[in-house]
């Protein structure tokens, strides 16, 4: 128990799902319906710094400067305090790299950095495996964020055999995603909510599910075998099928916007005229776009009529989470 009294900051990146998770089997515990794979991305990041003290009286938080009062912050330091067996508050400093709420993974890098940081100042040593467990407790996204490059999330059926684990980091393959940021502001209905109604009420949900098993085998053999086109296809493809599930939920409800559309018909004039790109969208309007290096300034440039620099990221892979 030396590291008690320390303080400890992580680094954790975001990640974007290539194959989608949307649902739980298990609410408490965030047990996913499927398992999803994603990759981790070096432009979106948080850094959070914990430290375990017995002269507070309460959890101290902030979040970009800012003090918050939030009840799923300490909650996900009493699953923390329980594992180590310590009984003091903490204070946390966070400090997102990324928009919150807005479909950029925020709450992913947040818990990943979150969990690496508390544990370690809890005085815990924990494998990266246990850690993308402990990780998930707060955001099911941030079970993959613990890992580098290509990962994944295996569904499992409790809280031992639902975990993340690396499918390849560093990664081979040429690919990078552009973000366009169309919407900073937290959106409407959250992914917790969004999930919840999709999974209780879309009457395509077991549809959903046999197909993203599908994919998962498709583009897990795609990264293996360095084959682009079929992982960019097959992500495209799989995100449309989850936006799906937000129309046909009774009361049905949208992320994307009128923006969201027009990116998506650019991307599709993109690749009419000899430029292979694909695009992906998770729990908001902003949209990525899966590219080759080759293609970025073609891709930039086109976007560029239509949005500001500042709205446009160019990301590649990110590295797994680490203590900094």
């Amino acid at each position: 128990m030396e590291n008690i009294g320390q303080k400890y900051t992580a680094r954790a990146h975001t990640n974007i799902a290539l194959v989608k998770y949307w649902g739980k089997e298990n609410e408490e515990l965030i047990i996913p319906a499927n398992s999803s794979i994603s990759l981790t991305l070096d432009e979106f990041y948080t850094d959070t710094s914990v430290i375990f003290d017995s002269t507070l009286q309460q959890d101290m938080i902030t979040i970009n400067s800012e003090i918050v009062n939030d009840e799923k912050i300490s909650k996900f330091l009493d699953i923390i305090r329980h594992k180590s067996g310590i009984n003091l508050f903490a204070k946390v400093e966070s400090i997102n790299h990324v928009p919150n709420s807005a479909g950029l993974a925020s709450s992913a890098s947040a818990y990943a950095a979150l969990a690496t940081a508390g544990s370690k100042a809890a005085g815990l040593e924990l494998s990266d495996k246990e850690l993308s467990m402990l990780a998930r407790r707060g955001s099911g996204s941030a079970t993959r964020s613990i890992f580098g490059g290509f990962a994944a999330w295996n569904k499992g059926t409790d809280d031992q055999t639902s975990y993340g684990y690396s499918i390849e980091d560093p990664v081979k393959m040429d690919i990078n995603m552009i973000a366009i940021v169309l919407n900073n502001s937290p959106k409407k209905i959250s992914s917790r909510l969004g999930m919840k109604i999709s999974y209780e009420t879309s009457p395509f949900y077991d549809s959903w599910i046999k197909q993203t098993n599908e994919d998962f085998e498709t583009i897990q053999n795609a990264i293996t075998n360095g084959d682009f086109s079929t992982l960019g296809q097959t992500a495209e493809l799989n995100a449309m099928r989850m936006h799906s599930l937000t129309l046909s939920a009774n009361p049905s409800y949208l992320y994307l916007n009128k923006d969201s559309l027009l990116v998506i018909e650019m991307v599709k004039e993109l690749r009419d005229k000899g430029i292979e790109c694909y695009y992906t969208m998770d729990a908001g309007p902003n949209v990525k776009i899966i590219c080759q290096k080759k293609n970025i300034k073609a891709i930039v440039d086109n976007l560029s009529n239509q949005f500001s620099q500042d709205q446009i990221k160019v990301s590649g892979p990110g590295e797994k989470v680490k203590l900094i």
